[in-house]
């Protein structure tokens, strides 16, 4: 573009092509430095800035946040993690505590009895202003529904 703003910029040092799995290597040249974008409303410009110098770009990014799979595992065996059949940690809790079921901290409340039809259409009914359901209510009752 005739002002340098957007469109394709082409890479520095580009690769030809990347090869597979460790041999892989980036094609477009290297993670960007970042830059201030001048005119911009107020404040905007700074922090886009910002935003483009908040997080490590490329080789430094990988260092920092990588780690080889041996390192991984030695993280998950390191933590203590309760084996299957021991005895439980929490002796006074009920089995359903958070479920949305039974006893228990943050158990829902019991759910209503259910109604029967006639019931539910009598409630129903002072909410009615044609008069419908106030009439279906009174064949349920008659049905013994």
């Amino acid at each position: 573009m005739a002002n340098q703003h957007g469109g394709y910029r082409r890479p520095a040092q580009p690769a030809a092509a990347s090869g597979p799995g460790a041999l892989a290597q980036r094609t477009d040249g290297g993670p960007a430095t970042a830059q201030y974008v001048s005119g911009l409303p107020y404040g905007d410009g700074q922090d886009f800035y910002d935003l483009q110098t908040s997080a490590p770009l490329g080789a430094e990014a990988a260092k920092t946040q990588m780690r080889s799979g041996a390192q991984a595992t030695q993280g998950w065996l390191s933590m203590s993690a309760t084996p299957l059949f021991a005895p439980t940690a929490r002796p006074d809790e009920p089995v359903t505590a958070g479920a949305p079921f039974g006893p228990g901290e943050n158990a829902s409340p019991q759910p209503a009895a259910r109604r029967s039809l006639a019931e539910t259409l009598q409630m129903l009914a002072q909410f009615d202003q044609s008069g419908e359901v106030a009439r279906m209510a009174q064949m349920a009752v008659r049905q013994g529904w």
